[in-house]
């Protein structure tokens, strides 16, 4: 396969710049096993889950933060906050890397403090580690700066919980699991009293959101690992389930299949997942998948490729684009059954 055989054209104004209200967006529903695409609201989700199945959802909560720093030489640097990693020290991205080597200092401005912390070493994703003087200062530094919106997304949010779905609880992710952003607490009840099982998990969004397939050869294409945790009741909810367990995102999907055994139940417990879904995937216990749509030659785009084939979603795309969905993060959704 051909990263490029996942390329499709996009009109940019099509790309969503702000979030609509939670649960008004489109909804298209693709049925999978005819190729034909239905056009609703997200708010008729409901009618399209049956009694009995059971909906996965990821309660990740965004915690990077985005910094402008300045370096030594007096240039500029965008740190990107990723994760904490000790009592002094934070896991981030910065740009320009090249020039932000170990031993660098970067100074941060956070509510009228300024903040050094040294470069001290790569971490195995690629990124840096950065370490502060005090447990205060990094502290400071995660609950300042501006939330970690997508390249694309070119103005920042009035309310930042916006970028955080309303069940979001464990703090760990550079990313929003940004299916999970279009629910609401009263669809979520809905959904409940209608007999549809909701489920939780966890997966922290890595630093592969910010990374683009760079080779041609989709196989040549390395996946960087993400944290993940399911529960015992949450495994348990899902291996009793009687209809289809449909997961609200490609971060759920992920968990579930690293996760999954032969008899269509998943090991409870705590791991990291490297998957990568192409088409030819055999999926084992994954039967739906609500998501977003997704950028062209992107990691996401293969996996829902390889759930419901590549020429049906690209089928589906181009018809997105015709009806002028909202793409991305903050765009309509996609049903896939």
């Amino acid at each position: 396969m051909r990263t490029s055989d996942f390329d499709y054209e996009l009109p940019p104004e099509l790309i969503a710049q702000e979030p609509l209200p939670r649960g008004e967006s489109r909804l298209l529903v693709l049925d999978r096993s005819s190729g034909e695409a239905v056009h609703r609201r997200f708010r008729d989700l409901p009618e399209h889950l049956a009694p009995g199945d059971t909906l996965v959802l990821n309660d990740t909560r965004v915690a990077a933060r985005r910094h402008h720093a300045a370096r030594d030489s007096g240039a500029t640097a965008e740190v990107l906050l990723l994760r904490p990693a000790g009592d002094l020290a934070w896991d981030a991205l910065v740009r320009p890397g090249r020039a932000v080597q170990p031993g660098s200092r970067l100074r941060l401005q956070v509510d009228g403090e300024v903040l050094v912390a040294t470069v001290e070493s790569r971490t195995p994703e690629g990124g840096r580690r950065l370490v502060f003087r005090t447990t205060r200062e990094r502290d400071l530094a995660g609950r300042g700066g501006v939330a970690p919106l997508p390249p694309y997304i070119r103005r920042q949010l009035d309310d930042e919980e916006r970028y955080q779905t309303v069940f979001a609880r464990e703090a760990g992710s550079a990313a929003a699991p940004t299916a999970g952003l279009h629910f609401t607490k009263e669809m979520l009840e809905r959904l409940s009293a209608s007999g549809v099982g909701l489920v939780w998990l966890t997966l922290h969004v890595g630093v592969d959101t910010f990374r683009p397939v760079k080779s041609e050869d989709v196989e040549a294409h390395r996946m960087h690992g993400e944290w993940y945790s399911i529960s015992p009741e949450a495994a348990d909810a899902i291996g009793r389930t009687r209809g289809r367990i449909v997961a609200a995102g490609t971060t759920v999907v992920r968990a579930l299949e690293t996760a999954a055994r032969e008899d269509r139940s998943v090991r409870p417990g705590c791991g990291e997942t490297r998957l990568f879904i192409t088409p030819g995937y055999r999926f084992r216990i994954v039967e739906g998948i609500l998501t977003n749509f997704h950028l062209p030659r992107s990691t996401l785009i293969m996996l829902v490729s390889a759930f419901a084939g590549r020429e049906a979603v690209l089928k589906a795309y181009r018809e997105a684009v015709a009806q002028r969905y909202r793409f991305y993060s903050f765009g309509d959704a996609m049903l896939i059954l």
